[in-house]
């Protein structure tokens, strides 16, 4: 029913756009032409203005033509780095599309973008009767998820929401995700000449050496993880370090279990502190709050119906990332996340299959159909 040559076509057009986190005016501007051209009614909220981006969220509104759920489909417009001059390459032996291995594909998540668009499309151009849609194109998703915490939720009224924007294959349906905490670490220690009288100094590096060293990092159970992620500081090889600063996360799908591990990276990094007697100042914040959809939620029975028109078998699923789908189900719109194929996402060997392109968009097709 969809056009396939024309959503691939879509596709290859939408990664060639630059867009990373915070300059997405550009492909902002091209979104809100082809959703008018659709029929949408279109707007741009205020997010950019309180995050320090180029433009805000794009919202649409497609007026439906019969009775049932209003819903929403999400993808974020903003890809990761190296993403600037993207080459996309169709290897039609293999069935796949990949970037020329210089920069990431931006299959994350235009390959989202371009399905929404096409299912759009082609229930206008079919005539399929439907409820009310809408359609939120977020910015900066990579790295903070501010997008969508700065969207304009007065204008959204969806009681369903369906975010294009999980690995997995078509059929993929994303129930759990766990909370994130960002931990902001500064460490103040003592400079002195590294060569003349380095044991007058307190070395920053050191400490935090110390609190690495003793804290429990990476994979700490089958629902926890935890990283240190940007380590700065220094001045000179022959300044012992006088000070540093540490990025660093938690999550777990566990909030009880994020809340331990949190405390135990700030106790460990005080810890340290004292024992070298150096000062620290510790900032934690709770990024985003876990997603818990129940197996048998009524939003869940209507993606799997929708999957099983495509004799796709929808299978339910946790993931270690947040998304969209933790932000829009914290205010007050129940969503999940759903597997559209892109793979090694966030790298240079990023790909994805031609095929699940146009099972993406046959998904929003079904979707709106079911609702």
């Amino acid at each position: 029913m969809v056009n396939k040559q024309r959503v691939i076509n879509e596709f290859l057009e939408l990664v060639q756009i630059d867009s990373p986190s915070s300059k997405e005016g550009k492909i902002a501007q091209i979104l809100v032409k082809k959703l008018e051209e659709i029929g949408c009614s279109v707007i741009i909220d205020d997010a950019g203005n309180k995050v320090g981006g180029e433009t805000g969220n794009v919202i649409a509104t497609l007026k439906g033509n019969r009775l049932g759920k209003k819903i929403l489909f999400s993808s974020h417009m903003d890809t990761v780095s190296p993403g600037i001059n993207v080459k996309p390459i169709v290897d039609e032996t293999k069935g796949i599309i990949t970037s020329d291995g210089t920069t990431v594909l931006g299959s994350d998540d235009k390959a989202g973008i371009a399905a929404i668009l096409e299912g759009l499309r082609t229930i206008k151009e079919k005539d399929i009767q439907h409820p009310d849609i809408q359609v939120v194109f977020s910015i900066w998703e990579e790295g903070g998820l501010r997008g969508a915490k700065c969207l304009d939720y007065s204008k959204i009224d969806a009681e369903y929401a369906f975010v294009l924007d999980s690995g997995g294959a078509p059929g993929e349906i994303i129930i759990k995700a766990p909370a994130q905490d960002a931990i902001k670490v500064k460490i103040t220690g003592k400079p002195a000449h590294a060569g003349l009288q380095p044991e007058n100094g307190i070395s920053a590096i050191m400490v935090a050496s110390r609190a690495i060293e003793n804290m429990n990092l990476l994979r700490i159970d089958e629902e926890t993880t935890a990283n240190i992620g940007i380590v700065k500081g220094g001045v000179a090889t022959n300044i012992v370090m006088p000070e540093l600063e540490i990025l660093a996360e938690s999550r777990s799908l566990n909030e009880e279990k994020l809340n331990n591990q949190t405390q135990h990276m700030v106790d460990t990094f005080k810890k340290a502190a004292k024992d070298f007697g150096a000062n620290i100042e510790i900032q934690t914040e709770r990024a985003y709050n876990p997603l818990n959809i129940d197996e048998d939620d009524e939003i869940v029975k209507l993606a799997k119906r929708a999957l099983s028109n495509l004799n796709i078998k929808g299978k339910t699923a946790s993931t270690g990332g947040g998304s969209d789908t933790n932000i829009l189900n914290k205010n007050g719109i129940k969503a999940v996340n759903l597997g559209i194929g892109m793979k090694n996402a966030h790298t240079l060997e990023e790909y994805i299959a031609i095929e699940d392109i146009i099972n993406s968009a046959r998904m929003v097709v079904e979707i709106i159909k079911e609702a």
